[in-house]
């Protein structure tokens, strides 16, 4: 009994002295394994560069249109034609809409018979008055009749002619409000008239920029219905006048929009062009990693040591300002030329080796594309 006992303690020895030799091994393996070097990580680099960035001051504004009217009618009246169709592009003076004219083409037939007969009798007192078979003052109230005449039947037709109502500009139409055969009363919105080439931009600037736009200068806009076309124009005006509630002064800015794509109310981003240029120093925006305890980036330098001949990377802090074309200009923490990581950061630390597979340095000074950070 003891000899089976001893031989049940001498097999479990043995299983738990191979199983803990068996996991000593695999410890010293993983041990041998994290003890080698890690393998470089493969990262894209760019370059530090210098650019030339026109200064912009930017603003949002409101498009709207140099003229753009409801039409409306001056007289009364029903209507007969509809001259028009909702959107149609007209010229100055193009018929749109024609009211009923029946009765003052009658009234107008009658006073035309009137100023007939008024002219018929001055013209006879004119013969008498010439043999003194009148008086004078009979001729004067002949005379003063036929001018009566004559203003009742201009005065009729010019109603007449209101009653054809007109496009005051050339443009495009709106949606028609009204319908055929609607009596309209004075007044009655008809449809909205736009001139769309040129249009206007209006912004506001804060009063400390007055001192650095002027008419004429040029500005840049941007509307979120084409987000990749830049439209350009000047200003026209500026308000001689400072907001007291904002202390802010009204900007007026005319642009050419020759294929209509700019429509009035449309929001705006506008970036007024000031005249000198900066040179400035510049990254592709994905190599720089935004926090909000700061942004950083990952500069490439030579190893030393046990990572001579190999490439390391370092964060270093940088102060960064606005951004144009998907590059972010460095305001401090890096010099022209200087290599950092462009993409790949996620995985690095300080003092990591980094496989350079792509160094790319972005040459576009491109400003069509502007925004602030």
């Amino acid at each position: 009994m003891l000899r089976r006992i001893l031989l049940v303690f001498i097999v479990v020895a043995i299983v738990i002295g191979g199983l803990g030799f068996f996991k000593y091994r695999q410890i010293q393996g993983e041990m041998a394994m994290f003890s080698q070097p890690q393998p470089p990580a493969t990262v894209t680099a760019t370059r530090v560069e210098a650019v030339t960035w026109q200064p912009q001051l930017r603003a949002v504004g409101t498009l709207r249109a140099v003229q753009g009217v409801m039409v409306s009618n001056q007289v009364t009246g029903q209507i007969e034609q509809i001259l028009f169709e909702s959107g149609d592009m007209v010229t100055q003076g193009q018929a749109l809409v024609q009211l009923d004219t029946e009765v003052d083409e009658a009234d107008l037939a009658g006073l035309e018979a009137t100023r007939a007969l008024a002219e018929t009798q001055l013209k006879r007192n004119r013969r008498l008055l010439a043999d003194r078979a009148v008086s004078q003052g009979d001729f004067d109230e002949a005379s003063a009749s036929l001018q009566q005449s004559e203003a009742a039947v201009a005065a009729k037709r010019a109603l007449i002619e209101k009653k054809t109502i007109r496009a005051p500009f050339a443009g495009q139409l709106g949606i028609r409000q009204v319908n055929l055969g609607q009596y309209l009363a004075a007044g009655s919105s008809i449809v909205a008239l736009e001139a769309l080439d040129p249009v206007y931009v209006d912004y506001a600037l804060p009063e400390r920029e007055l001192a650095q736009v002027a008419v004429g200068q040029g500005v840049e806009v941007r509307v979120a219905a084409y987000p990749g076309q830049l439209f350009t124009g000047t200003i026209r005006a500026i308000s001689p006048a400072v907001n007291q509630a904002t202390r802010n002064v009204q900007v007026r800015a005319q642009l050419g929009n020759p294929d209509h794509l700019l429509r009035p109310g449309m929001f705006a981003k506008v970036a007024t062009l000031l005249p000198q240029q900066d040179q400035v120093l510049t990254l592709p925006r994905e190599a720089i990693t935004f926090n909000t305890y700061g942004d950083s980036v990952f500069i490439i330098q030579p190893g030393e040591g046990e990572q001579e001949g190999q490439s390391v990377v370092q964060r270093r802090q940088v102060q960064t300002g606005s951004v144009r074309n998907a590059r972010v200009e460095v305001l401090s923490g890096l010099t022209e030329g200087d290599q950092v990581v462009a993409t790949g950061q996620v995985k690095l630390r300080n003092g990591a080796a980094v496989s350079i597979t792509d160094d790319s340095t972005d040459n576009s000074t491109d400003d069509s594309t502007d925004a602030s950070q």
